[in-house]
């Protein structure tokens, strides 16, 4: 009888711990959500584009959740100030954790 209660013991203890370390995700959500607001900011460039282009956006929020761009992996410098002008200091409705670095794939595309 002892050993089946310290089995039992374990058991819960085994299952607890598991639950506990197993946390759902809930940043896989808001980051599509983010993502669907930069696009929005985004709308029309004004600038024209030579060709589709593809630009990753490495950005955190500050503490007012204003959008703080890090880095944008362009070497066109329009697509670097149009990026900066139109999403840096923005406030979204739904701005993710504070000073947790997100990036997103964005592809500019010929119209």
């Amino acid at each position: 009888m002892r050993k089946f209660k310290l089995l039992a013991l374990a058991f819960v203890l085994g299952t607890a711990s598991l639950f506990a370390t197993n946390e759902a995700t809930p940043e896989d959500v808001p980051v599509k959500v983010i993502r669907n607001q930069i696009v929005q900011l985004l709308d029309a460039p004004n600038f024209t584009l030579e060709s589709d282009t593809q630009v990753a956006i490495s950005f955190t929020f500050n503490s007012e959740g204003e959008i703080v761009v890090l880095s944008v992996n362009s070497r066109n410098a329009d697509i670097l100030n149009y990026v900066r002008e139109n999403i840096n200091g923005k406030v979204i409705d739904m701005p993710g954790e504070r000073d947790k670095v997100y990036s997103i794939p964005l592809k500019l595309a010929l119209i």
